[in-house]
């Protein structure tokens, strides 16, 4: 069964994996042919290369090939036998010992981060190169290429890009939002169709001009506009967020509200923007990822 992308990066995190460890917890149990020991999660070298979108060196598959098998057949190395199996035997070892660390770094640049997750699982060599903070750093650029927002605790210090990347993922599926969420962004306001016409008429919205209104929310709980804003008015307002919760932590409901205007519905965007609207109007999040030091909560939150 395949896993998530988050469940493999969670995996990947811990540090106690067992040397040639390659089962995940919740895959479906399969049958397979007993492997012979010492070939426990072996793979055919030129197989696992050309997967990768690399073609096996010819030195590897050569010259340098033969004399490790004379070796093997020789010296008793593991894996290798003597007659004509040295050869088979050599191309089923662990690629990570047949390629070294470099070609195995290059190999998985090349990968995208899914596999790259699930390579860090198979064993604690593998890992060590699979979370390399070089690696990860360029996954990460990939993963915030045309998101809105960038979490603000992807970049804490201390933290290894493996970590930013996975909490990253996961903060972008998160769908409640925080004060800091609502004070980070610029927010852009407009009235949706079933709202007085009057009002559609002030909103450059509908109107077809711009600037577009915009709104700002403070870390007091108060709310402001641009000034001018004809549609303000300069009074007075406030925000609150409610949240409740019900068994196991689950959120029952969660909405936002301006003075004593209807509740407003929470939805998060694939490009991780915010959009938060009611019947009468619609406040949407301005993009914001160049922002120095990244926006939302210091922590992470579910």
């Amino acid at each position: 069964m395949p896993q998530s992308l988050d469940f493999s990066l969670f995996l990947g995190l811990g540090i106690g994996l067992g040397v040639g460890s390659s089962s995940v917890p919740g895959t479906e149990a399969t049958t397979e042919p007993e492997v012979p020991k010492g070939r426990e999660g072996a793979m055919d070298l030129e197989t696992f290369l050309r997967r990768c979108g690399v073609e096996p060196p010819v030195e590897r598959t050569t010259g340098e090939m033969r004399k490790r098998m004379k070796k093997a057949g020789n010296e008793g190395e593991v894996g290798g036998v003597c007659g004509g199996d040295a050869g088979g035997d050599l191309l089923l070892q662990d690629p990570l010992e047949v390629l070294g660390r470099d070609l195995m770094m290059k190999i998985l640049s090349n990968l995208d981060a899914r596999s790259v997750a699930l390579s860090l699982v198979v064993s604690c060599g593998w890992h060590g190169v699979a979370s390399s903070d070089s690696l990860w750093s360029i996954k990460c650029e990939e993963l915030w290429v045309g998101k809105a927002h960038i979490p603000r605790f992807a970049q804490a210090p201390g933290i290894s890009k493996l970590a930013a990347y996975s909490f990253s993922v996961m903060d972008g599926k998160r769908n409640r939002i925080m004060r800091d969420d609502l004070c980070d962004h610029v927010w852009e306001f407009h009235f949706t169709k079933a709202a007085p016409e009057y009002w559609r008429n002030l909103d450059p919205y509908w109107k077809g001009t711009s600037p577009l209104m915009h709104r700002y929310f403070h870390p007091d709980g108060s709310l402001t506009a641009d000034p001018g804003d004809r549609v303000w008015g300069g009074h007075e307002c406030c925000y609150s967020i409610v949240t409740s919760f019900i068994g196991d932590g689950k959120i029952r409901k969660h909405y936002v509200r301006v003075n004593r205007w209807p509740q407003m519905t929470i939805r998060r965007k694939e490009d991780w923007s915010w959009e938060m609207s009611n019947c009468i109007y619609c406040y949407s999040s301005v993009p914001d990822a160049h922002k120095e030091g990244r926006t939302g909560p210091l922590v992470f939150v579910m």
